[in-house]
């Protein structure tokens, strides 16, 4: 098939990338001119594992074509894909703008027979909408299919979760549109859900939502058990033991970011007060999930007293390992409150840095661990980066001022650390 994607960031990328592998020939549009020239040269804007390399792979087979053009990438295509961004507006709504702009243009390039597809997050109602536009929008004699096709790709796995989802969403109200989706994804061996525009669209929100739900769960039991003298790890391996729930995203830390969970629950949240239903339960999801990043701050400041002038070092910026994403990363939020303390901080991660410099200002960025650690008062773990498992910490405690740590992950032992001389503290332990 021949296949077009508008939109070149985690989604559009790595799923027009793993078309492009099954031998489709796959159109990638974008709109910046350099992000475009660096694609076709295969250079990556993002941090993904593996990705450069089925990049690469593809446009040298020149099946995976980059360009600026709506023409004839969109006439020549059996289905086009939108996957652009839908960020969060300052009333929590999902931003539609750039998905109805791009909606137009393809409608205005169509030619023939055309399905035209969202992957981008959007509300219910939002694919009714696009359907409108195209259908206002095409030339005389073009015929369009709309559905919504929505992704469950996890940054840091976002090649394996697109090649063995899960299950795959299908929502449209065309059986020519539903058929043919169908048989793209005939490589991919997942469970089908097929339904209507506004169940494909629900699910989407629905599960991010559970998920980042299950998150600020572990972390209201962390808090507990730091109360009650309860080790929450163990508490959370005990229920995750149960079928009925498992152990997936019971884990405690300094919150969820990235950019799904905060967006998607901002905008279920809003979505449902727009259909006159207070969703109490997220809005408490959304509070716990800013309270844990407070607390890492409380306990810096419960093992230094008044954070004026310490030196503090961060390993881990970006908002879950494998990944240089930033976007609503804890770190951020935690950085600008020590700071606010008068906290003087330094911070490493191994691919974050370069972005995180854009919105984290006057930190100290070092090249490694160690660096960090020089002249600390304290060390704070926020990223579960897998060489952050292994530090040679006799290293790290000669080269503190003050052997303090939180382990903002729960990367290591408690007694293991107390035993190499640090005072140490978890989340829940």
């Amino acid at each position: 098939m021949i296949i077009t994607f508008i939109g070149h960031g985690y989604v559009g990328l790595v799923t027009a990338a793993v078309f492009a592998d099954f031998g489709n020939t796959v159109y990638v549009i974008g709109h910046t001119k350099e992000k475009i020239e660096n694609l076709k040269r295969g250079i990556i804007p993002i941090y993904e594992p593996g990705l450069e390399e089925i990049v690469r792979k593809n446009v040298k087979a020149k099946r995976l074509i980059f360009t600026l053009d709506y023409k004839p990438s969109i006439s020549e295509s059996d289905i086009i894909f939108i996957a652009v961004g839908t960020p969060t507006t300052k009333t929590g709504d999902a931003d539609l703008s750039t998905v109805l702009e791009v909606a137009e243009k393809i409608g205005q390039n169509l030619e023939g027979y055309s399905v035209v597809a969202t992957k981008s997050t959007v509300p219910a109602g939002t694919n009714k909408r696009v359907k409108r536009i195209l259908e206002e929008s095409k030339p005389k004699g073009a015929e369009v299919d709309y559905a919504s096709v929505p992704e469950f790709l996890r940054e840091g796995s976002a090649i394996s979760d697109t090649t063995n989802p899960d299950r795959i969403v299908i929502g449209a109200e065309s059986k020519r549109a539903q058929e043919l989706l169908v048989k793209l994804h005939e490589p991919i061996k997942a469970p089908l859900v097929l339904t209507n525009f506004e169940t494909a669209e629900l699910i989407k929100y629905a599960a991010n939502a559970f998920l980042a739900l299950k998150i600020s769960y572990a972390n209201s039991i962390a808090k507990l058990s730091e109360s009650l003298g309860a080790d929450a790890l163990k508490v959370l391996e005990g229920i995750g033991m149960d079928k009925r729930i498992g152990n997936m995203f019971l884990s405690p830390g300094p919150g969820y970011g990235g950019s799904c969970f905060p967006k998607d629950v901002r905008a279920l949240i809003s979505i449902a007060k727009d259909n006159d239903y207070p969703f109490s339960l997220l809005e408490e999801v959304e509070n716990i999930n800013n309270q844990s990043r407070r607390d890492i701050v409380r306990k810096a400041r419960k093992i230094l007293g008044d954070l004026r002038g310490k030196k503090i070092g961060i390993l881990g910026l970006a908002f879950k390992a494998n990944t240089d994403d930033m976007r609503d990363a804890p770190a951020i939020d935690i950085i600008n409150l020590l700071q606010n303390d008068g906290a003087k901080v330094s911070a490493f991660d191994p691919k974050a840095m370069d972005i995180a410099s854009k919105v984290l200002k006057n930190v100290d960025y070092k090249k490694d661990a160690y660096e960090v650690s020089d002249g600390a008062d304290l060390l704070i773990v926020l990223t579960e980066w897998n060489e952050f498992r292994e530090l040679n910490f006799l290293n790290i405690k000669d080269r503190m001022e003050k052997p303090n740590i939180i382990d903002g992950r729960n990367l290591y032992e408690p007694e293991e650390m107390k035993a190499k001389g640090f005072n140490y503290m978890g989340i829940g332990r």
